[in-house]
C-alpha cells in the first residue's frame, strides 16, 4: 500500500485529554503527599517512596473512577 494511502494520524492533537491530565495530576500530588508524610514519619527512603509509588497507582484508579 502506498505511503500516501495510509491515514495519517492528527499530528496537532493533545498527547492527552483534559480528564487524563487531571488525573493524573491529583494521582501525582497524592503519592507526594503520601511519600512526605511517609518521611516525616522516619521511615527509610525505600519505604518512603514505595509508598508514595502505591498511592499514586492506587490514586490513578479511584480519580479514573470519580471524574467523569
Amino acid at each position: 500500500m502506498p505511503e500516501s494511502d495510509r491515514a495519517r494520524p492528527d499530528r496537532d492533537g493533545p498527547l492527552l485529554t483534559q480528564r487524563a491530565a487531571i488525573v493524573f495530576l491529583l494521582a501525582a500530588l497524592v503519592g507526594i503527599g503520601a511519600t512526605v508524610l511517609a518521611a516525616l514519619a522516619g521511615n527509610p527512603w525505600p519505604v518512603t517512596v514505595s509508598l508514595g509509588s502505591g498511592s499514586a497507582a492506587t490514586a490513578v484508579l479511584f480519580f479514573k473512577e470519580i471524574i467523569d
